[in-house]
């Protein structure tokens, strides 16, 4: 098949995506629209592309067609020795659409290479990674391992080392779980881990993702995003409860208003503990959106609260953000966040990294970390997963023929 590329070029298509709505935030498409793949990229987006002689055509009317999303914030290191956290990153990804997930810390520097040969390297979807500041990575639980509260585990020459190695896979410095609970010390002074972590993120020049717990007031929350946090630097799970999103009032704290026009990053980073209504509604309600969704996967909260990207996705939607808004929030802005800006759209020449969604409408019901339910009447829902121009994800059988027409092979035994 032959088709046209916005520069007039004739390009030949393996497969088209015929009469989706497609929604491509970074290129401001939003509406009927065909797609069309070859060798594994995009070769062709537009109007009523012609299907004679195409390898395959998809019929995906009625389905929304995205880039492929983009789950910044999961734990994937599935072979390390010190956490119980890390699913493989095949695992409830591909079936939310996902093709690039960002394993956020679990690593650091002195294990950054075997997650880079058992998990990195032989998957099939994109991993990329923050390193985390601490050498051994991190531990399983909310309070971490104990090796994740010692200062000498907090080197960052080594761990801007890790990140100068890998600069296609490492996409920041990552600093959680420190001294939470306890009054700090000689020993635990109140910012090490940021200080430590923002030291490694200047020496790589990428950003740092803080998960932080203003426990005690020698460690405000506004000291993190107003004084400390770098533009570009990322504090995720900003709708956990222990932060000051909004007032008694129900009034959202300014200082995140402040903080975001001094270019910090606000993540969803949903979690077993860090996504609550009570938090996110009112802000979200106020102009207060996250400015990436992520969902913190872990073998923690798979079978619990989180579930998915696209539960978490559909959670911001219910609560009133724009279906482009929700898309956009889950590429293109995540892909910006990870300094990877040739990921998390449908370019011509980009990689075919494609989902495709049902919109569901009826009534449906989202859980938050402190098990209260949300209660709304729109659901997004997976049909379809290309990672590469590759098919990876397709329950309802997409373009295969009923099985009484099945081609011979089918009704031959195999060896």
């Amino acid at each position: 098949m032959q088709v046209d590329d916005a520069a007039g070029r004739d390009l030949r298509a393996d497969l088209l995506l015929r009469g989706g709505h497609v929604i491509d935030p970074r290129h401001g498409l939003d509406g009927p629209l065909d797609l069309a793949i070859a060798g594994g990229k995009i070769v062709g987006v537009g109007p009523d592309l012609p299907t004679a002689g195409a390898a395959r055509v998809i019929d995906v009317a009625g389905l929304y067609v995205t880039p492929g999303i983009i789950d910044m914030h999961a734990h994937v290191f599935a072979t390390h020795a010190r956490s119980r956290l890390s699913l493989d990153p095949h695992l409830h990804t591909f079936s939310s659409g996902v093709t690039t997930v960002v394993d956020a810390g679990t690593s650091g520097w002195k294990d950054f290479d075997q997650f880079v040969t058992t998990v990195i390297e032989p998957a099939r979807i994109r991993v990329l990674a923050y390193v985390n500041i601490v050498g051994a990575g991190m531990g399983s639980g909310g309070l971490g391992g104990a090796w994740e509260h010692e200062a000498g585990e907090m080197q960052p020459a080594p761990a801007a080392a890790v990140a100068a190695a890998y600069p296609d896979l490492v996409v920041g410095i990552k600093t959680a779980h420190y001294w939470a609970r306890r009054p700090f010390d000689a020993a635990h002074r109140p910012w090490t881990a940021v200080d430590r972590a923002l030291e490694a993120g200047a020496l790589c020049g990428k950003p740092v993702m803080v998960d932080f717990f203003p426990w005690l007031p020698e460690r405000p929350y506004e000291a993190l995003i107003l004084e400390k946090l770098r533009p570009g630097d990322i504090h995720t799970h900003v709708f956990a409860q222990q932060f000051p999103i909004v007032d008694d009032a129900g009034k959202v704290n300014e200082a995140l208003f402040r903080a975001r026009e001094r270019g910090v990053i606000f993540d969803l980073g949903h979690g077993a503990a860090s996504f609550w209504f009570r938090n996110a509604a009112p802000a979200i309600g106020q102009g207060f959106v996250p400015d990436s969704i992520s969902t913190d996967l872990h073998t923690g909260n798979v079978n619990g609260v989180v579930g998915d990207m696209v539960t978490t996705m559909n959670k911001v939607l219910n609560l009133g953000v724009p279906l482009a808004d929700v898309i956009a929030r889950s590429t293109v802005a995540p892909a910006r966040e990870i300094g990877h800006p040739e990921l998390g759209h449908l370019g011509v020449g980009a990689a075919a990294d494609v989902a495709v969604f049902a919109l569901d409408e009826g009534r449906f019901s989202f859980v938050d970390c402190g098990r209260a339910r949300l209660v709304g009447d729109r659901r997004l829902r997976c049909a379809l997963t290309l990672r590469a121009g590759e098919i990876v994800y397709n329950p309802e059988g997409l373009g295969l023929p009923e099985w009484p027409d099945a081609p011979p092979e089918y009704w031959t035994l195999a060896p």
